[in-house]
């Protein structure tokens, strides 16, 4: 029992303080015979574990098969505007998502006007023809919403995510924004800024400048050859009437699909769509996507950035894969989880822990609506980078020659079914993953089958895919360091190009400031 006095403290009374006293006397007995029990149990733990067979001590018990995740159906209407709505009803909380996606992104961004697709995009949060920035923000911070908005390759897209009674709040606000966005001076200049001031941060980054030239060169002739946010040389140029443009040109309801995704019945999604979207009015014709070939070579391209006061070198080793839409899609999935995935990682089994070049190796395969890139990716110590990079290039080959393992294959299926119930763990993660189905062609029931026709792949399933597009002789190979320690080997891989990291422009054709000289 306690008691308190005024100010809050307490104190013991005479009973405690007896008990206490008894506690502390006994404590060392006790703690005694804890430890005793302790190193007993520790001694028999030990002994059991040695009594294992060595097979079960290498690998973790074994676990049953995961269950596949349970997609909900959406249901889809068309508005005479030809805005498609998309409805997913999902009542695990009274939270709705509204996630409207333009179908066009960076691939449409203007020749030397790069970056005009994501500075639109960045705009439509920032004020209105009805609503300041500041209103804005303080009318979604009031509703405790959530707001994201970014441009990718192929699409751009705009998310609020808000309690479910402030249903009517969110539909006026995402309407407004995608529909009349400002594109006040003010606010076009303080975007830019940041931009720029972005771009020069990432231009000094080994991780960014690796990824970007890597996706140069393989999408070289392609709409997706530059960076996604534009260039030092391009942003600067873009005027307000550029994004004017770009914005009437391609922000039009029948270029838009708005999924409705939450604690919504799918009638009531149609209606406040309806209600809210009605106004919005094409502007005319939507442009014909432009035709792009990628650049062909019959030879491996080598290009290293010279970067004098690195100390590691960044690694990227890739192709030209398939489109999201291909049936080898899966399969190359699979593969890619073999080679640097988190379930089977080849490429980290060999640089890290066979060898220790590295601390981490990976592979990403990336599939836009028309084109996709599969590259490897690690680093490493500068005096080891050939080394490493002639392991990364074996175990590629070795995955496109030789077939996997049925415990491979195994361990990847399981990890990929496993993991597809976090990808729908959000009601903005499932209205992305449905829109990203529709956007791609891919069918209404895509991801309830999803899990059963990954299961039904074999190892040779997989072997064809890879062999197909797996090119170890003619990829693309890029090295981000400093490359007066490997120049000289660089032969080994290939005619190679070195263009020091100063002379660096990712908007030219040949990736280097005009005028520069290099090797």
């Amino acid at each position: 029992m306690r008691r308190q006095d005024g100010k809050g403290s307490d104190f013991p009374t005479e009973a405690r303080r007896r008990s206490e006293a008894r506690d502390h006397s006994s404590a060392p007995r006790r703690l005694g015979a804890e430890k005793c029990l302790g190193l007993c149990l520790a001694a028999l733990a030990l002994f059991l574990w040695l009594a294992l067979p060595l097979a079960a001590r290498d690998y973790p018990p074994d676990v049953p098969p995961p269950k596949a995740a349970t997609i909900p159906a959406p249901v889809i209407q068309v508005l005479p505007n030809g805005l498609e709505v998309v409805a997913v009803e999902r009542r695990t909380l009274p939270l709705i998502t509204l996630r409207l996606v333009v179908k066009v992104g960076a691939e449409r961004d203007p020749r030397g006007l790069e970056g005009t697709a994501a500075l639109v995009n960045s705009l439509l949060t920032e004020g209105t023809a009805h609503r300041t920035s500041r209103q804005m923000a303080e009318a979604i911070d009031a509703a405790g919403g959530l707001v994201d908005n970014g441009a990718e390759w192929d699409s751009s897209f705009l998310s609020l995510s808000v309690l479910s009674d402030q249903a009517d709040l969110a539909f006026d606000l995402v309407s407004d924004m995608a529909a009349r966005p400002a594109f006040r001076p003010e606010e076009i200049e303080r975007q830019r800024t940041q931009t720029i001031s972005g771009l020069q941060v990432a231009h000094d980054d080994p991780v960014y400048v690796a990824d970007t030239v890597f996706q140069e060169l393989v999408f070289a002739g392609t709409a997706y050859s530059h960076p996604e946010d534009g260039t030092l040389q391009s942003v600067p140029r873009i005027q307000a009437a550029d994004l004017r443009s770009f914005h009437q040109r391609y922000y039009q309801p029948a270029n838009c699909i708005l999924a409705v995704v939450g604690d919504i019945t799918a009638a009531d999604a149609f209606a406040h769509a309806a209600r809210f979207f009605a106004d919005w009015q094409n502007s005319g014709p939507l442009p014909e996507q432009p035709a792009s070939t990628p650049t062909s070579s019959s030879a491996r391209r080598v290009v290293a950035i010279d970067k004098p006061d690195a100390v590691q070198t960044e690694i990227r080793i890739g192709n030209l894969a398939v489109a999201r839409n291909s049936p080898d899609y899966l399969a190359l999935t699979v593969a890619n989880e073999i080679l640097g995935g988190p379930s089977e990682n080849r490429l980290f089994k060999a640089l890290r822990s066979r060898e220790g070049l590295t601390y981490g190796a990976s592979s990403d395969l990336v599939c836009h609506r028309r084109l996709g890139t599969w590259m490897g990716k690690t680093f490493t110590r500068t005096p080891e980078t050939v080394k490493s990079t002639h392991i990364a290039l074996e175990q590629m080959k070795s995955l496109r020659d030789e077939k996997i393992s049925e415990n491979e294959l195994e361990t990847a299926q399981s990890y990929l079914v496993g993991h597809l119930a976090l990808d729908f763990e959000t009601s903005d993660a499932v209205a992305s993953h449905v829109l990203e189905m529709i956007q791609n062609g891919l069918p209404m029931d895509y991801w309830t089958r999803y899990a059963g026709e990954l299961r039904d792949l074999t190892a040779e399933d997989v072997r064809r895919a890879t062999e197909r597009y797996l090119n170890v002789d003619h990829n693309v190979l890029v090295l981000i360091g400093n490359a007066s320690e490997f120049k000289k080997d660089l032969k080994k891989f290939g005619s190679a190009k070195v263009i020091p990291l100063s002379a660096l422009d990712f908007a030219a054709p040949d990736l280097r400031v005009p005028g520069e000289a290099g090797n």
